[in-house]
């Protein structure tokens, strides 16, 4: 019975500290969108950093937004002239840098930091208010909502591969999209959507959360949607066989 006391003093104990060591470990502040946003809306004027590199900022981002994170040269300067005591707004292109720089915010005792779930992506793709660069598209094939609607119409089948190229899941599509192309050949329309081309139709869709976004249409009808890689051949092989 002793034994068995000790037993159960020392388990208690592993516990204990499991518990605290978790409490230690402040967990990141990703919120979803309708979070962002209204937090957003609620600052006169909020603090909106976008984490990603400085050429991705220059062809789109949220108005307002100043661009840097935790490796830019200007990073000390960027932080000092921000306000401690007022909430600051993070993004990137997923979620790791924007994490990351709010993590090291919190940490250096500012007050608030959020991180939006799903990053540009989810912003743009739900039809909120950008910023995008018109020379950096000129020259450029732009896809309107209307010509999107079209294509949907007018195949049998349609394979939407939604993303950015600086994302690096979207980069594993590639070949998986080619692979999928030479199979089906003219029986499988496949569309290639990406943020740095064409962002008003990724923002028209209103429905894209993350990159890549994967949409198959049959018939004009979604067959499957799928957020991130995962097994892209086995599902289009399964909806078209």
């Amino acid at each position: 019975m002793k034994n068995l006391n000790i037993k159960n003093s020392i388990t208690a104990l592993i516990l204990l500290f499991t518990i605290a060591g978790f409490a230690q470990d402040k967990s990141s502040n990703i919120v979803s969108l309708d979070v962002f946003y209204s937090k957003i809306k609620s600052q006169k004027n909020p603090q909106i950093i976008d984490a990603r590199g400085a050429e991705e900022f220059a062809l789109n981002h949220i108005n307002g937004a100043v661009n840097f994170n935790l490796q830019s040269e200007n990073y000390v300067k960027s932080v000092a002239a921000l306000d401690k005591s007022k909430p600051v707004f993070i993004y990137s292109i997923g979620a790791g840098r924007s994490v990351a720089l709010e993590k090291e915010l919190l940490k250096n005792g500012f007050k608030e930091a959020y991180s939006l779930e799903g990053g540009i992506a989810n912003w743009i793709g739900n039809g909120k208010p950008f910023y995008a660069n018109p020379d950096s598209y000129r020259d450029k094939s732009k896809l309107s909502l209307a010509e999107y609607n079209k294509i949907i119409a007018d195949n049998n089948s349609v394979l939407v591969d939604i993303g950015s190229k600086y994302c690096g899941a979207c980069k594993k599509v590639k070949p998986v999209l080619e692979t999928i192309k030479a199979q089906y050949g003219e029986n499988l329309k496949i569309v290639e959507i990406d943020l740095e081309e064409n962002p008003q139709v990724i923002a028209d869709l209103k429905s894209i959360k993350v990159f890549p976004t994967l949409i198959l249409y049959q018939k004009g009808k979604i067959v499957f949607k799928k957020e991130g890689l995962g097994d892209l051949k086995k599902d289009v092989d399964l909806a078209l066989n």
